[in-house]
C-alpha cells in the first residue's frame, strides 16, 4: 500500500521550484494558483530570498503550490493517483494539499483557503511575540511535562523522537535554558506559535472562508493529522483543516495508522525531506523518497508502481 504525504511549513528554500519550470506547463499552473492566492508564486518559488518565503502568508500557498504541481507531474488526472489505492496525508499546511488532492476541494479553492490561512496566522502572530522549538529526543513524558511547566504547547508531536513546542518567545527561551534531561531544544524559523491558542483569530477567517466553499467526499482515503483517523466526509474534512489552526497536529498518529493500513512505500511530495526523515525512524521496513525536483520522478513512479494497489 501506498501513502503520499504532503509537507509542512518550513520545508520551503530559495529557487526550490525553478527546475519543475522546465517542466511543459508547470509555469501555467503556477501561474492560475498565484492568481487564486493573489501572489506570484513563480517569483517566490525561483527568485524570492529566504525571509521573503519564511513570510507565512507567502510560505502557506507556495508549499500547497508546489504540492500540487508535484502531484501533477506524477499523476496528469487525478483519477490516476485514485487508482494506486493510497492513503493521503499532510503535515500542518501539508494538509491543505492532501485535501486537494483527495478531492475534497478544487486545486483553486485550496490555495485561496491556504492564502486566508497564511495571511490571517501572520496577523495573528503579529498580535504577541510567539515562537517555536523542535525538543529532539528526551524521555516522552518527561518532555510533555517540561512543555507544560513552561506553559507551552505541545503543537506537533510528530513521533519519531520529535515534539516541537509552541509559546511566547519568553517562554521558548525559558526551555532552552532548561532542556528537559538528554534532549535538544532547536528554535525554529517560523513566525508564531502555530496551532496554539495564539491562532484563535485565524480561526475565524479560515472559517469564514471555508463558509463558501462546497466539498466533496474524498474520493482517495484522506487521514486526519489531528488523531490520524480517516476521513470520509467532505463537511468534515474541510471542518477539521479549520481548527487544526489552534489544535496540535498529531503527526505520530498519522504514521501509526500508515501502519496499522499495510503501508509498505511512501511518497512525500515537494519540498519534501522532512516527513521521510521521520518515516525512516518511525516506519522501519517502509520503502521511503522524497520528491524533490524533477530527477526524482522516475524514482518516483517506479515507487507508486511496486506499492499501489492496482
Amino acid at each position: 500500500m501506498l501513502a503520499i504525504v504532503c509537507p509542512g511549513q518550513g520545508s520551503q528554500t530559495p529557487g526550490f521550484l525553478t527546475p519543475w519550470l522546465e517542466l511543459d506547463g508547470v509555469r501555467e499552473q503556477l501561474t492560475a494558483l498565484g492568481q487564486a492566492a493573489g501572489l506570484d508564486l513563480v517569483a517566490h518559488g525561483t527568485e524570492s530570498d529566504a525571509d521573503t518565503i519564511k513570510d507565512t502568508a507567502v510560505a502557506q500557498p507556495l508549499i500547497v503550490a508546489a504540492g500540487l504541481v508535484t502531484a501533477s507531474a506524477l499523476f496528469p488526472a487525478r483519477a490516476d493517483l485514485a487508482a494506486t489505492g493510497a492513503v493521503l496525508a499532510g503535515h500542518s499546511v501539508g494538509e491543505l494539499t492532501a485535501t486537494a488532492l483527495a478531492g475534497v476541494v478544487t486545486d483553486e479553492q485550496a490555495i485561496s483557503l491556504v492564502a486566508t490561512r497564511g495571511r490571517a496566522m501572520a496577523q495573528a502572530s503579529a498580535v504577541t511575540p510567539t515562537g517555536m522549538a523542535a525538543v529532539l529526543g528526551g524521555d516522552p513524558d518527561e518532555v510533555l511535562a517540561a512543555l507544560d511547566a513552561h506553559g507551552l504547547t505541545p503543537a506537533n508531536i510528530n513521533g519519531a523522537g520529535q515534539v516541537v513546542a509552541a509559546g511566547t518567545l519568553e517562554q521558548v527561551a525559558a526551555l532552552r535554558e532548561a532542556a528537559p534531561a538528554k534532549a535538544r531544544v532547536i528554535p525554529l524559523q517560523v513566525a508564531g506559535a502555530f496551532h496554539t491558542t495564539h491562532m484563535a483569530p485565524a480561526v475565524e477567517a479560515l472559517a469564514a472562508a471555508a463558509e463558501e466553499v462546497t466539498p466533496s467526499a474524498p474520493s482517495v482515503r484522506l487521514l486526519s493529522n489531528a488523531d490520524g483517523a480517516t476521513v470520509a466526509d467532505g463537511p468534515d474534512a474541510l471542518e477539521r483543516l479549520v481548527r487544526q489552526v489552534s489544535n496540535p497536529v498529531r503527526w505520530d498518529r498519522c504514521m501509526e495508522t500508515m501502519l496499522a493500513l499495510g503501508v509498505t512505500g511512501l511518497l512525500e511530495l515537494a519540498p519534501a525531506g522532512t516527513l521521510v526523515g521521520l518515516a525512516k525512524r518511525a516506519m522501519p521496513g517502509v520503502e521511503t523518497l522524497a520528491v524533490k525536483t524533477p530527477d526524482d520522478l522516475e524514482a518516483a513512479r517506479d515507487l507508486v508502481k511496486a506499492h499501489s494497489a492496482s
